[in-house]
């Protein structure tokens, strides 16, 4: 079999079946689609019936007790029977003939992963095309899985992290260190509703601290790999020293100095001078300058610096 795309299901009921029927305008005869319901509450698992049985030759499902969107997609690739992953979100949906096009790329290319581009809908009707891609570092493009399509041979034993946050972030970290040959297509095939609660849109200042267990376990893969060292110092640049911190700095919880204290120190830990790491003087000023603000302590000037920048685009 060719392809396996993998969705994760809870409390979907009402954009479930534009997700699914997204998935079904691939052009693909030799695929599946995998619906693993994570103990949905809702109607979820109706809609997953009304499907299967239209198209049983394309779509299967498996029912869990809920347990988490990393266990239900790491139940996926254990289902999977195609030589290629793909994995979206039961919220989101993909253009037309989206897969065809990256596998038709991966094959001309002999490449393990295809990255594209995404378009982000908010709440208030705007969109925006939004890419991840660096032709210098591919580990930028880390983040979410699904703008992503997967050599299944190439993934092997990776699996998602189960029961924390930022588990997407590290499956597709770990693949693109692994990976030998990585291509971008350069066009927003998958569509992402943004502002839906998420990871990245949360108040929950004390799980922001899973970031650091999944890179231990990022760091332990990189080594057993033996990935370049400066790739992890730019993960710990970009996703705690600027975006993580950014992010805790903006909440409300009353433990937020104290994780801000700790995401700090375990950046200080691994770069204990700023101004000697590589990534950090090739990162260009204006992140600079956040970044070394987060650095020292000063997470709300740097949240203030960012605020008046956007509003004043």
């Amino acid at each position: 079999m060719k392809l396996s795309v993998i969705v994760p299901v809870y409390k979907a009921e009402s954009t479930l079946r534009p997700c699914v029927d997204s998935l079904l305008r691939q052009g693909l005869e030799d695929y599946e689609i995998l619906l693993i319901n994570d103990g949905s509450p809702d109607r979820s698992q109706e809609i997953i019936d009304e499907y299967q049985a239209r198209y049983p030759d394309t779509v299967r499902s498996l029912l869990l007790e809920n347990g988490g969107q990393g266990r239900a997609r790491n139940r996926g690739i254990e289902m999977a029977r195609g030589d290629w992953l793909a994995f979206a979100d039961s919220d989101d949906w993909v253009e037309d003939l989206a897969y065809q096009r990256m596998l038709n790329l991966a094959e001309e290319q002999g490449a393990d992963l295809v990255v594209c581009d995404f378009e982000r809908f908010f709440p208030d009707g705007s969109t925006e095309h939004y890419s991840s891609w660096d032709e210098e570092r591919p580990i930028a493009a880390a983040g979410s899985s699904c703008d992503k399509l997967f050599r299944r041979s190439m993934v092997g034993e990776i699996r998602f992290p189960e029961g924390q946050w930022y588990e997407d972030f590290a499956f597709s970290l770990m693949a693109l260190e692994r990976s030998k040959k990585t291509v971008h297509l350069a066009e927003p095939l998958y569509h992402y509703r943004s502002g839906m609660p998420s990871t990245m849109n949360n108040n929950n200042s004390q799980k922001n601290l899973d970031l650091l267990k999944i890179l231990d376990l990022i760091r332990q893969f990189m080594e057993k790999e033996g990935c370049d060292e400066e790739d992890f110092r730019y993960l710990l640049l970009n996703h705690v020293l600027l975006e993580g911190i950014k992010r805790v700095s903006s909440q409300s919880g009353p433990e937020k100095r104290e994780i801000l204290a700790a995401m700090r120190s375990y950046v200080r830990e691994q770069i204990p001078k700023l101004g000697e790491c590589v990534s950090f003087r090739q990162t260009p000023r204006n992140r600079r300058l956040i970044m070394g603000l987060n650095y020292l302590g000063l997470e709300e000037l740097s949240r203030l610096i960012l605020n008046v920048n956007k509003k004043l685009k």
